[in-house]
């Protein structure tokens, strides 16, 4: 999402860097195409027009014009007014004073919201909370069935209503009796996974307003797919109108969305965006930070939260590990292909590098390469070595890379490369770890 948005503003801005000197006509010509990039990204119209207005008074400030980095001042005055369209500061949940705070979880169908209740549920269960999931959408068993599902993959609590009078329960009275159940049996958090439709209604909006009257929810939570970018904002504004929601969840972030929705919700609706279904995987849901967003979109990355994704998938003490491993050279293929699963689960190769500056240009560079398939066939040649192969890689004679190699589907020389890789990998690796780390490193890169 958002990288051809990402790439337009980086050729707009490396002109207007590369341009020496700054008047109002050059930063008018940059504007009407950052105007164009937006409008083709799916932004609201009157969105843009008044985002430019704002930034065209700014950027053609004294300060800016007269500043030692002119070019450098105009991508901060964007960078500025970028995140407060998005919201500026990042919206948590409001938890209620005496517990279960309740979460409504509202959206039409097909946007992802059962999902998105297990996704929520994960996360608040990963801080330690104790999380009570409600199925409150009982004219269809299989949104029941599969929160049922998810409830159990996540060893999360899910109340649903007595299977016998599904269809004829009352969504009202099932939500509070959730409600009563988080209460009584101690929870901290009650999601209700509300009803759905192909479309907005007034008996849908009756239902859930009438919810709302019942358990007075201290989150009311909007689930919208970005890739319908401006009739997510569309839809949004509707359901604040009806309901009154306090915040939105996006989801399918991760395809080719252009970025519309992430942009327009807020400013169009008043109503923040508190979280990013960013994929299928039911760890998939970021926390959203305007800041952050706002630095992606201008190719600056988002190391903050590459840095929390690592600290959330590497242990300390597996850290500390892997360690002592690199600095007495024991460092083995189990070892690394350990890392290498770690490392796969911090997401795709194109998130990662979305994270990093200048990660566009790296992607650009890689085009046509497959980083995930190789890493598989890398997985698929380790896991085709014996427990003792693995943990030592010198048994590995010529009989065995056959072998290795026929077992995975790949060719003795894709083994001998791995091997070499890998002895490579952990050469450079004990370097670093090492005392005189960066010492060792600048004399090994002199050698070879």
């Amino acid at each position: 999402m958002l990288d051809s948005l990402s790439e337009k503003f980086e050729k707009i801005f490396k002109k207007l860097r590369g341009s020496g000197v700054l008047t109002e006509q050059n930063i008018a010509e940059a504007l009407k195409e950052v105007r164009l990039a937006l409008l083709e990204a799916d932004v609201n119209f009157k969105i843009v027009k008044d985002f430019i207005e704002r930034v065209r008074e700014k950027a053609v400030g004294q300060e800016v014009l007269q500043s030692l980095t002119p070019g450098h001042q105009v991508v901060k005055v964007v960078w500025d007014e970028l995140r407060e369209m998005m919201g500026r500061e990042r919206a948590g949940l409001a938890l209620a004073s005496n517990p279960p705070t309740v979460v409504m979880m509202v959206g039409l169908q097909g946007a992802g919201k059962t999902t998105t209740c297990g996704k929520l549920g994960r996360y608040f269960k990963a801080q330690g909370k104790r999380v009570l999931l409600v199925a409150a959408d009982p004219r269809r068993p299989a949104a029941g069935d599969q929160l049922s599902s998810l409830g159990r993959d996540l060893a999360i609590d899910v109340y649903r209503a007595d299977q016998a009078h599904a269809a004829q329960a009352d969504v009202v009275r099932i939500c509070q009796t959730g409600v009563d159940r988080g209460r009584d049996q101690g929870y901290d958090l009650v999601i209700l996974d509300t009803g759905g439709r192909l479309h907005i209604d007034d008996e849908l909006m009756g239902e859930l307003v009438a919810v709302k009257a019942a358990v007075g929810p201290q989150e009311i939570l909007l689930v919208a797919d970005a890739m319908t970018g401006q009739d997510a904002v569309t839809m949004a504004s509707q359901f604040d109108q009806r309901i009154g929601l306090t915040g939105v969840i996006l989801t399918k972030v991760e395809g080719d969305a252009r970025g519309g929705a992430v942009l327009s919700i807020r400013a169009v609706t008043g109503k923040p965006i508190k979280f990013l279904g960013v994929g299928e995987k039911l760890d998939a849901l970021e926390l959203f930070h305007p800041d952050r967003m706002a630095s992606r979109i201008l190719g600056m990355g988002d190391v903050l939260s590459l840095i929390e994704k690592a600290q959330e998938t590497f242990s300390r003490e597996q850290a500390e590990e892997t360690q002592k491993r690199l600095t007495s050279n024991t460092l083995t293929l189990e070892d690394f292909r350990a890392q290498l699963g770690q490392v796969s689960r911090l997401g795709s190769m194109e998130q990662i590098l979305g994270m990093l500056p200048g990660g566009q240009k790296l992607m650009g560079a890689m085009e046509g390469q497959k980083p995930e398939r190789d890493m598989k066939r890398v997985l698929a040649m380790i896991d085709s070595m014996t427990v003792r192969e693995r943990r030592d890689h010198t048994l590995i004679n010529g009989s065995r890379k056959k072998r290795i190699a026929r077992g995975s589907g790949t060719k003795v020389e894709e083994v001998n490369r791995l091997i070499k890789q890998f002895l490579s990998a952990r050469k450079i690796a004990k370097a670093m770890a090492g005392s005189g780390g960066r010492r060792q490193l600048a004399q090994m890169m002199r050698s070879r």
